[in-house]
């Protein structure tokens, strides 16, 4: 006989990948284990499968999710009727609020920038390409807006995307 069926009120793909962000963050792609996901989103690891084929799917779909959100979120932010610097605080504001409700964002990007190249993978590490295929539209968003917006407040020469990377 079955696991009696638990009532939720987040939909089983939603709590699988609320699962494996935090799965992932904590312990990186190559450590976390589906079985551990599974049993902290409430499920068994066949009906995570069900739901996701493969820890790369899943992975895949964890850091686009959290690309999405956060892209939403900036862009959100962004206000043209508000002077310059109005803006650029809201933006920032914005990325600080977004790390302390998603704390898993950071160790992701981490790891993914830090990761040594999988030589079985020509494309590199499991997320680098997902994580430059989300982070490179929004840090082009970003510098664009910065440009148009920024006028003659910013220094012809300033980096701009360095600078949005170190922030």
């Amino acid at each position: 006989m079955g696991r009696p069926a638990q009532v939720h009120s987040i939909s089983t793909p939603d709590r699988l990948l609320d699962a494996a962000e935090q799965e992932f963050a904590a312990l990186g792609f190559a450590i976390a284990r589906l079985a551990d996901i599974a049993e902290r989103a409430g499920i068994r690891r066949p009906s995570l499968l069900y739901h996701f084929a493969s820890k790369d799917l899943l992975y895949r779909a964890v850091v686009e999710r959290v690309f999405d959100a956060l892209g939403e979120a900036l862009l959100g932010s962004i206000d043209t009727s508000q002077p310059f610097e109005r803006q650029i605080d809201a933006v920032v504001l914005t990325f600080v609020a977004f790390l302390e409700q998603r704390p898993s964002l950071a160790p992701i990007i981490v790891r993914e920038v830090i990761a040594e190249p999988d030589p079985s993978r020509p494309e590199g590490s499991h997320g680098r390409t997902i994580l430059l295929g989300r982070v490179v539209p929004l840090l082009d968003m970003l510098e664009q807006l910065l440009r148009s917006q920024g006028g003659d407040r910013l220094r012809p020469d300033l980096p701009v995307r360095a600078a949005l990377v170190e922030i």
